[in-house]
């Protein structure tokens, strides 16, 4: 069992200092990091910070650029329809963040501008305590401890802090909070993300290259790769539900917009039944169908993995009249690529398109 370290932190300001000589070597050059000496534009580092949440750097580069192209700034971004928003998000995943995106950007607009202090950026939409402390620190020069992910591993290790996570996340913060240097707090910030994701990674973690490998308790236990600790996860949960596939007599496809709020809010569907703990009998679910058709069932089944639970959907099939459907719209195989329709919905099409080729 790990034990709390028994030395006392080594000197914030040493710590601060040796941080940032290093950045200022090894800083990686990223397409929403200003050049040293210039300020940072508060709409890129918010866009950027958003898109990055849960989301890797490599992911998030070719989407970033299409957006500022698009909305070079956050009363153009504010100007958008929610669906073009949505549909430039496609990829990205956890759908949410476009929507919080696209409302913050409202909001900014309203007020004339960002706020430039944590607890007025915490406020806006989409804006939790790790993307306001980033967004002060880098955007406007504020005292703010930025802990993310990188952040955490990089701090339990040279803490060697015992606590799993998320129940170390206090302490972590805490630590953060008191390396935190007044002068360059941004880039601190940028160099405590860089020194995780570069140096202090999650497996096998490169500590000969490290500016703080001599006093890292961690390294100097032998504990790098174990930390930091995280509790158990539990197993996800499984939900059910089932897809209608329904083609009209021009060869169009039935979908419809899921409610704003919830999972996947705002964004286009073929349309389903809710998805529930246990499974559909088939004429339970025709009943939920969004035309009165002759359906089939089409064999097999698509799965797809959301964050806090696995979702396994029967694809029902048939042809309709467009007069017959209750709502939704039909939209030509074609043009369903204009739509903003989530990385399930893809994989019904995909399968559902199959199923049709092979008849």
């Amino acid at each position: 069992m790990l034990r709390a370290p028994s030395m006392l932190p080594p000197v914030a300001a040493s710590l601060s200092a040796s941080l940032l000589t290093w950045y200022d070597r090894h800083r990686r050059v990223l397409p929403w990091r200003t050049p040293p000496g210039e300020a940072a534009d508060p709409y890129r580092v918010w866009l950027s910070e958003i898109m990055l949440q849960q989301t890797t750097v490599a992911t998030v580069g070719p989407y970033y650029a299409r957006f500022l192209t698009r909305w070079p700034d956050v009363a153009a971004l504010a100007r958008a329809e929610l669906d073009d928003v949505l549909h430039a998000w496609q990829g990205l995943g956890y759908y949410a963040r476009a929507r919080n995106l696209h409302a913050c950007a409202r909001a900014v607009t309203r007020r004339g501008g960002f706020p430039s202090t944590e607890a007025e950026l915490a406020a806006l939409p989409g804006i939790g305590p790790y993307t306001a402390a980033a967004i002060a620190a880098i955007a406007f020069g504020c005292r703010a401890a930025a802990v993310d992910g990188n952040a955490e591993r990089a701090l339990a290790r040279l803490y060697a802090v015992p606590t799993p996570l998320p129940a170390a996340k206090p302490h972590l913060r805490a630590y953060a909070d008191a390396l935190v240097p007044a002068d360059r707090p941004g880039d601190f910030a940028q160099a405590l993300m860089d020194l995780g994701a570069t140096v202090c990674t999650p497996k096998k973690p490169r500590c000969d290259l490290c500016p703080w490998r001599d006093v890292c308790q961690a390294n100097a236990c032998g504990l790098a790769e174990a930390l930091p600790r995280r509790a158990a996860k539990p197993a996800k949960p499984r939900r059910h539900g089932v897809a209608f596939w329904t083609v009209n007599e021009a060869g169009a496809v039935l979908l419809r917009r899921r409610p704003e709020r919830g999972l996947l809010g705002g964004m286009m569907e073929v349309p389903s039944t809710d998805w529930r703990t246990r499974p559909w009998k088939d004429g339970e679910a025709k009943k939920a169908a969004p035309v009165k058709a002759r359906w089939r069932r089409l064999a097999g089944t698509v799965e797809h993995g959301f964050t806090h639970f696995d979702l396994e959907l029967v694809i029902f099939a048939a042809a309709a009249k467009s007069a017959t459907a209750r709502e939704g719209l039909w939209v030509l195989p074609s043009r369903l690529k204009d739509h903003a329709l989530p990385s399930v919905m893809k994989k019904v099409i995909a399968w559902a398109q199959n199923a049709d080729a092979a008849r």
